[in-house]
This record gives C-alpha cells, sequence and structure tokens, in this order.
C-alpha cells in the first residue's frame, strides 16, 4: 500500500492504472493516498485502529475465555448466543463503552463473537456429547480415587501380571450398517448405499486382557432359539446364545462367565481380575459364588463412570463399530 500510495504521489501513474496493478480497490488507494497528501508524509498509518474499538481489555477477554472453558469441562458450555448474552451483561456490569445495538438487543454483535474467537484460539465451537446428570455427577474425585484404591488393594493383594487382568463389557451391533463415506457426484442431492432390510440389534460381550489379548466374542441374538449358523464366519472360538430381547441379563452372564472360564483358565492358585461395570446382571449371587469358585476376582466400576474408565469403552468398541460399519 505504501509503495502503492509513493507511485501516485511521484506522479508515476495515475491512481486508477495503479489500482489495477497492484490489485487495490480504487476508492481504497483514493483514501490513502488523501489521507498522505493532508499528513504531508507517505509515512501513514495503513491498517485500521482495531485495538480502539475493542470493547474488552486482553485481561478481560482471557477472564471470560476462562469462564467458558470452566463451564464446557462441567458439561454446561455455553452456546454462542448465550455467549453474546454473557458478554454483554460482562460489559453492562464492568461499566463499558459498548455499541448502541448491544443495548437494543441486549446481546454482543455477532462479529465481536467471531473476533473473540479468532483472538482466543484456545476456544472452538464444538457439538457435544449428550450427558446424564448421572454421569455429570457421579465421575468425581471421591468416587474415581475409591475405585484406585480399591484397584490398588487387590493388585498388591494377589499381585496380578497384565496377562492377568480383563475387562469385560458389552456393545450392540446392528445389521443395519450406518456407511461410511464413499465417492460419488458432485451436486449430488441423495447418496444411497445398500445395507441389510431387516434390523437386527445383537449384543456381542467382549473381554480383553491388559496385553491385548482377548476371549472369543460371545454373541446374544435376539431370537427364541438359538441356530449354528448365526455365527457362521465368526471368530473361532465365538459363543453365541439365544436371548428373547437380546440384552445381557444374569442366566445369560453366567454363560458368558462359563465361556471366559474355559478360555482363560483362572484357578484359586492363579487368579484373574475382571474389572466390569456394575450392571445388575453382572453382579447376580450366582455370578459371584461361581467367580469365587474358580479364582475370579470381580472388581466394579463406579456407577455412571465406565465413560471414563472403561477400557472397551475408551478404547477399543469406537474403532471396532468404525470398521464394522465399513465391512
Amino acid at each position: 500500500m505504501k509503495a502503492a500510495v509513493a507511485m501516485v504521489l511521484e506522479g508515476a501513474d495515475s491512481i486508477r492504472n495503479v489500482a489495477k496493478d497492484t490489485g487495490i480497490a480504487k476508492s481504497t488507494l483514493q483514501r490513502y493516498v488523501n489521507k498522505a497528501k493532508h499528513a504531508q508524509s507517505t509515512d501513514i498509518r495503513l491498517k485500521p485502529a482495531y485495538d480502539n474499538k475493542l470493547v474488552f481489555t486482553n485481561d478481560e477477554e482471557k477472564d471470560l475465555s476462562k469462564y467458558l472453558l470452566t463451564a464446557s469441562k462441567h458439561n454446561y458450555g455455553l452456546t454462542t448466543c448465550s455467549t453474546r448474552k454473557l458478554a454483554y451483561e460482562y460489559a453492562v456490569h464492568n461499566k463499558k463503552n459498548i455499541p448502541s445495538s448491544w443495548t437494543h438487543k441486549g446481546t454482543a454483535g455477532i462479529d465481536w463473537f467471531y473476533g473473540f474467537m479468532k483472538r482466543q484460539d484456545q476456544l472452538a465451537i464444538r457439538s457435544p456429547e449428550a450427558t446424564s446428570l448421572s454421569r455429570a455427577t457421579s465421575f468425581n474425585k471421591n468416587n474415581v480415587g475409591n475405585f484406585f484404591d480399591n484397584l490398588e488393594s487387590v493388585m498388591k493383594k494377589h499381585n496380578f501380571q497384565p496377562e492377568q487382568i480383563f475387562n469385560v463389557d458389552e456393545t450392540g451391533l446392528t445389521t443395519v450398517h450406518k456407511p461410511p463415506k464413499v465417492i460419488a457426484g458432485r451436486g449430488e442431492k441423495q447418496v444411497g448405499q445398500v445395507t441389510s432390510a431387516e434390523r437386527v440389534l445383537v449384543t456381542m460381550c467382549g473381554a480383553v486382557n491388559a496385553l491385548g489379548n482377548s476371549v472369543p466374542p460371545f454373541l446374544i441374538f435376539p431370537r427364541v432359539n438359538f441356530r449354528n449358523h448365526m455365527v457362521q464366519g465368526a471368530p473361532p472360538g465365538t459363543l453365541g446364545v439365544a436371548q428373547k430381547s437380546g440384552w445381557m441379563n444374569g442366566e445369560v452372564f453366567i454363560q458368558w462367565m462359563e465361556h471366559f472360564i474355559q478360555h482363560s483358565k483362572p484357578t484359586k492358585e492363579t487368579p484373574v481380575l475382571l474389572l466390569l461395570d456394575n450392571h445388575e446382571s453382572h453382579i447376580t449371587v450366582a455370578s459371584l459364588d461361581l467367580a469365587k469358585s474358580n479364582g475370579i476376582v470381580m472388581l466394579t466400576f463406579p456407577p455412571h463412570c465406565s465413560h471414563k474408565l472403561q477400557p472397551l469403552d475408551r478404547s477399543v468398541y469406537g474403532p471396532l463399530k468404525k470398521y464394522y460399519n465399513a465391512a
């Protein structure tokens, strides 16, 4: 811009031609040429004084950013509209000089919001996961601390090695896949992908130890009677059962435990540690007796905390479903 202004002032070319050659808008170049003539110098400010138009100081914006991050971490993140209202109330409380449009609408402007987001690069607009109040309140320092105290206690008592520490959990797999992204024509309004016509939700109960070795899958089909063809093509050792609803219950969990004992071969002399959630089907008297008589030490996660603590939830079932849908 300075070079363009200098060319015009030195008479090297007209404003129109310089603007065309440099790609600068003619009206913009004309404005800066007039400014330079008035100042009798080409050493002029060529950037708008954005800092003079900021409503909040840097420290105030950092405080606002810190509040937004804290609210998000507590599962009470603010939406764009809520953030703009908060900014307006914050400005009024601190007696800031605000635009009249803020006062008229009772909220900060959308331009201010986007500028604020650019200045605070640690913030981003994200789509939150729906989190129940039980999960939000149960995952706390006391509950998590008690779980790890119990884990430390059983580890010291039995000196479990990685191959002896198992995590078990269920997940649902539907026959109607969620198709992955495919290549299609640009501008197509709708792109289809052939999948199963009958929606069947099959529950898979999986167990993996700390070394990454797994027990063959245990599949629960929503059927009255089980047929061997239901597990055709499944990994070797897969066991399938029928249960009317297709969900885990106390009786089916006993069948899974017998399957687990068969493959992990625990004994009272060489016990294994089984980490699992505290669903009622997992902690029946029959399952506890079977575990005790076969050298299985069961330790449950705190209620409503498996989404944060369960290894299978955190690192296995997500990739499993991704590859399952792509198959």
